[in-house]
């Protein structure tokens, strides 16, 4: 099993618009409302490709319980801690072709809540056999506790696969007990080496032979349509992906981390790890809901990416 861990999850409201208009009243008839957050997004992709996950992470109040349905509607297990604040919503208004973002920034954790969570998560982990961690920590959660979560795996031989970003993302580099896998864009890879890095081959392999990336087994830098660079072990490959239809991409990146970590489970070859990964973050871009795939075009578009191991 799989075990999906999103600490700051939330309930996702989508308003579709034909126009915004500020400092007046708009009428909605088009909501869509999920059960939100990077790992959840994780989970249920997960769960479509009819790999068995369970979720977690921290939740409260009513739409702590609204969350905790739409995962059950969908047949996604979830082993949740509860507090006694309740969950945010994010909402996003589609509008003249644009996306604007509400993002409420949810509860913020006491320190006896990040132990307890700690607790959960250790229990949780004699069940399954690799972890995904995503998204952003809540407010009162110090910036290292990632590390932690990924450290309490390694000491019971679980892999965490960790997509996060920021300080959280640096805290976890620095320490000495690694991932096993990240996966940043090349963004995020900037950020994090304090220097631009392009999307050219000789960029990225300088980049991720940077001190600060040693020892992670599998590094997955994402390149969006240009596919992905990626550093297993000793070894660089380039994976290049067909161009497709995008419907919404929001989300694809937590797709790519379902498929890692679905291949991952199934200890599938390097190549084949690769082109799993691209080939659900590609589905997820053709369907209108976030963190959704359609598993019926796998198989087609699965042979269609092309992975290339790289030779300096």
């Amino acid at each position: 099993m799989i075990l999906a861990v999103t600490m700051n999850p939330s309930v996702d409201i989508s308003y579709s618009l034909a126009e915004f208009k500020l400092d007046d009243v708009n009428r909605v008839e088009q909501v869509r409302k999920t059960a939100g957050g990077k790992g959840l997004n994780v989970a249920r992709v997960i769960r479509q490709m009819d790999e068995d996950v369970l979720a977690t992470g921290v939740l409260g109040g009513t739409l702590g319980d609204y969350i905790i349905q739409e995962l059950s509607n969908t047949e996604i297990a979830s082993d949740f801690l509860k507090i006694n604040q309740e969950s945010r919503n994010c909402i996003a208004i589609l509008h003249d072709g644009q996306q604007t973002e509400i993002l409420e920034s949810g509860p913020t954790l006491t320190e006896e809540d990040g132990a307890a969570f700690v607790k959960k998560y250790q229990e949780l982990l004699s069940a399954v056999s690799i972890v995904t961690i995503s998204g952003s920590l809540p407010k009162g959660l110090k910036t290292g506790y990632y590390q932690q979560l990924v450290e309490i795996g390694r000491e019971q031989g679980i892999p965490a696969i960790v997509d996060t970003s920021g300080e959280s993302l640096r805290q976890v580099l620095l320490h000495q007990v690694k991932p096993f896998a990240i996966k940043p864009n090349i963004t995020e890879l900037s950020q994090l080496l304090g220097q631009e890095v392009k999307s050219e081959t000789g960029s990225l392999h300088q980049a991720l032979s940077d001190e600060l990336f040693q020892g992670i087994e599998w590094i997955v830098v994402s390149l969006g349509s240009e596919g992905a660079f990626v550093k297993h072990g000793a070894d660089f490959y380039r994976v290049t992906i067909p161009e497709i239809e995008v419907v919404n991409p929001v989300g694809s990146g937590d797709a790519t981390v379902a498929g890692l970590a679905a291949a991952m489970k199934q200890n599938l070859p390097v190549a084949d790890v690769l082109k799993t990964a691209m080939t659900t973050g590609m589905l997820n871009t053709m369907e209108a809901e976030t963190g959704s795939i359609n598993y019926a075009n796998f198989s087609q578009l699965f042979e269609m990416v092309k992975v290339t191991k790289i030779h300096a």
